[in-house]
């Protein structure tokens, strides 16, 4: 694979999934552009990822439209296009249905689905002009067999399928690409903070035995990014070790 002068836009792209995802997006010489709300952790990222190739970033947040919008014009002002999308920003809230507050389930749909919708938005209709595009949504297992505790999250993430399967219909006359990577149990900040008996249930379900680094969901991305993936739109790669 070769992203030699393709510009690409990764949302939640200071750590984790994103952080990875952006880095071997630099090493197969992509131009990459991180947006993030935490200008200290992007600063960091960035350094990390100019190591193997070209990274700038910006302070973003995926909410806030008028935001979305000014940025992706500096992103076009500097590198003339955006090639491709990938919606990575996501939080979590976690409670019993019983016990979630109204407020928790806003935030979790706002972030992990409306920033999705935005940031696809405002880079749609460049992508529509120039015919072409790549959109991969980050999506979850949990948004397709649901989760204890995390009705505002599942339904996130399922959503995001959604947005993602009606994107591939509307946009697919125009050579732009729309699909999702749901991954399963990775191993991240975020997860490393789960007790320890969760994590040996969860273990045991996943017939690969192992939990999933970021470089198994980056990899996945990488693949429906790329010119081997021309023909495939409206998907959900599923990557999560055989637990499904």
């Amino acid at each position: 694979m070769n992203f030699d002068g393709k510009v690409v836009v990764i949302t939640g792209g200071a750590q984790g999934i994103g952080r990875q995802i952006a880095i071997d997006f630099a090493k197969l010489k992509a131009k990459v552009v991180i947006l993030d709300v935490v200008e200290e952790a992007l600063k960091e990222a960035q350094e990390e990822i100019s190591s193997h190739g070209e990274c700038v970033y910006y302070v973003v947040d995926v909410t806030n439209s008028a935001q979305i919008e000014e940025t992706l014009n500096k992103i076009i002002d500097n590198s003339l296009k955006i090639d491709i999308l990938i919606n990575n920003a996501g939080i979590t809230r976690d409670n019993l249905a019983l016990r979630l507050s109204e407020s928790d389930w806003d935030k979790v749909i706002t972030v992990n689905l409306k920033g999705a919708f935005l940031c696809s938005k405002h880079c749609i209709k460049r992508m529509v002009k120039q015919r072409y595009g790549k959109i991969i949504n980050i999506s979850s297992i949990i948004g397709i067999i649901g989760n204890s505790g995390q009705a505002n999250y599942s339904a996130s993430k399922a959503g995001l399928i959604g947005l993602t399967k009606t994107f591939a219909r509307e946009l697919g006359s125009r050579n732009v690409c729309v699909n999702a990577v749901a991954p399963g149990y990775i191993k991240t900040k975020m997860t490393d903070g789960l007790p320890d008996k969760v994590k040996e249930e969860m273990l045991k379900r996943i017939p690969l035995n192992r939990f999933g680094r970021p470089e198994d969901v980056a990899n996945a991305v990488l693949f429906l990014a790329s010119d081997m993936a021309e023909y495939i739109t409206g998907q959900v790669l599923i990557v999560d070790g055989g637990m499904i």
